[in-house]
């Protein structure tokens, strides 16, 4: 069993079934991060350099030049530099965000001896976007990004910089580390898991003892 294998405990998270108010026991507050602003931008990114870390090359030591292949981000959180705040006056809660966000990507190539290898580095992708950002408080509001990227095309430049155009998509969240009180139905009841089984026997062992008869 699971949260979604089993009956749907009163306590376990699902849709709600009748008023929402049967259950509710108390109010919890719960460390989290607030998200103030979000927003998404998905592009098609052209002729993007992108400089791989020699100590990620895998297999090590290819022989050059290299022949793009393929590449898409590595699942890893995407970071960010240079970053620029700049509040409006006549917009007291909004500002123009200008950051770089740096994506983890993975590129597939063939070396000159034929060998498939992959190597890692970072597409860099610069935002310049309006956002609702919160005052100044003791503890500071963050600009946090997600970066996904696909590659549609590419080349081996040499220098192991590999120019490439993606299809790339970016989420931007102004967040704040906060303490959050919320209504709470108390404690998640946690089922058994429910163990896969590939035993040949079952189908078997789930027949009648007795043959039946129909009329």
């Amino acid at each position: 069993m699971s949260f979604f294998t089993s009956n749907r405990a009163d306590r376990c998270p699902g849709p709600i079934v009748g008023n929402p108010l049967n259950g509710l026991c108390e109010k919890v507050c719960i460390q989290t991060k607030k998200v103030f602003d979000s927003c998404l931008n998905q592009f098609q990114a052209q002729n993007v350099n992108v400089t791989v870390d020699t100590d990620t090359y895998n297999p090590e030591n290819p022989t050059f030049p290299l022949t793009f292949v393929g590449c898409v981000s590595t699942g890893e959180s995407a970071t960010t530099s240079n970053l620029t705040i700049t509040r409006f006056d006549d917009r007291p809660n909004f500002a123009r965000v200008s950051v770089d966000v740096n994506i983890p990507i993975t590129i597939s190539y063939t070396d000159a001896a034929g060998v498939a290898g992959t190597a890692t580095g970072n597409l860099v992708v610069s935002e310049d976007v309006v956002m609702s950002v919160p005052q100044a408080s003791i503890i500071p509001f963050t600009i946090e990004a997600f970066g996904s990227a696909v590659c549609s095309d590419g080349r081996f430049v040499g220098d192991n910089t590999f120019e490439v155009t993606t299809c790339t998509t970016v989420i931007l969240r102004v967040v704040v580390e906060a303490e959050i009180l919320v209504p709470s139905y108390g404690y998640c009841q946690i089922p058994p898991c429910q163990e896969y089984s590939n035993d040949a026997c079952q189908g078997t062992f789930n027949l009648p003892l007795y043959p039946t008869t129909t009329v």
